[in-house]
């Protein structure tokens, strides 16, 4: 059955610092900051939270429909997801737009300074799920903020599970508005920054949070990750590129591919610890490569990856 992907289509523009931000960063003069950092190289790579989850949902043999909008510019893009067979019948084109653009910095800690331009996505609202058929989980991914809200409640009345997944969205959603979501949502997953946020937000502990989802995700980057659910915690080791033969090269999208990880096992109705281990390691094999959508496993080889980690069989 298809997996609703709701969320954002996007360029990611590329840059690397051959250096480290803290070193051109004056604490005593924030109130002033006004830096520059030379990045000889520029990529652009398709990316963006719904295309970067369809892609490795894709190479894990799920099947993925996204729901999104686009811009004027988009026909690059459009024939990369003709490529790879990803149903793009919810993916809206707004005239007179331009597809969303990210322009990423990294430097060499893996920091990264992100400018976003929406574009086309804030009208993602526009793209309606009522009609949509076949479908037994779904993804509230960072996207516009009428969007997410409007997908949320549609997909609740369908009656379809799914993972709120706020990213760095979360800051422009209202304490009344992130409880709304808590309360729709069966998943919650967010990073140990974006967790401790939206406890803030919400008043709520990460326990108290739990008690109402079917399971809080938090990642810890490099510490792996905690999965709350069933009245339990369980710890999933971060999985080293070093373990799989592979180098570290880009962290853009790893957190993307941890999410797509997660929808395969729920959907295949997997324990929570055999989700998690998948989730970590398709986010391994992400970053051992250029951009979100470059890495390119088929399951064979993410099963033989599993495996050799884990010593447990995948499929």
């Amino acid at each position: 059955m298809r997996t609703l992907i709701c969320g954002s289509l996007a360029y990611d523009n590329i840059m690397l610092f051959n250096g480290h931000f803290k070193d051109h960063i004056l604490p005593d003069q924030i109130h002033i900051l006004n830096v520059c950092f030379l990045v000889p190289k520029l990529r652009r790579e398709f990316g963006g939270c719904a295309g970067n989850i369809a892609y490795n949902l894709k190479l894990m043999g799920g099947d993925p429909l996204i729901i999104a909008t686009v811009g004027e510019d988009f026909s690059q893009y459009e024939f990369h997801l003709e490529h790879l067979n990803i149903d793009q019948t919810l993916i809206g084109k707004i005239e007179d737009e331009l597809t969303a653009q990210a322009f990423i910095t990294t430097d060499l800690g893996d920091n990264q300074i992100t400018a976003f331009h929406p574009g086309a996505m804030q009208y993602s609202h526009e793209i309606n799920l009522h009609n949509v058929s076949d479908t037994q989980l779904g993804i509230i991914a960072p996207d516009g903020k009428e969007g997410m809200l409007e997908h949320a409640h549609q997909m609740s009345v369908k009656n379809v599970p799914f993972i709120f997944d706020p990213g760095q969205g979360l800051p422009m959603f209202s304490k009344e508005e992130l409880l709304d979501f808590l309360n729709l949502a069966s998943y919650l997953t967010v990073n140990d920054y974006e967790a401790k946020l939206l406890s803030d937000r919400t008043g709520l502990t990460f326990d108290e949070m739990a008690a109402q989802l079917k399971a809080l995700v938090i990642t810890l980057g490099s510490q792996g990750s905690e999965i709350y659910a069933d009245g339990q915690r369980y710890s999933i080791p971060c999985v080293s590129v070093d373990s799989i033969g592979l180098t570290l090269v880009d962290p853009t999208g790893c957190g993307d591919a941890y999410r797509a990880g997660l929808l395969y096992g729920i959907n295949e109705k997997w324990g929570w610890q055999k989700t998690g281990q998948l989730a970590s390691l398709m986010g391994a094999l992400k970053i051992a490569h250029r951009g979100g959508q470059n890495h390119k496993p088929d399951r064979d080889k993410i099963a033989q990856a599993y495996q050799s980690v884990f010593n447990q069989l995948l499929w």
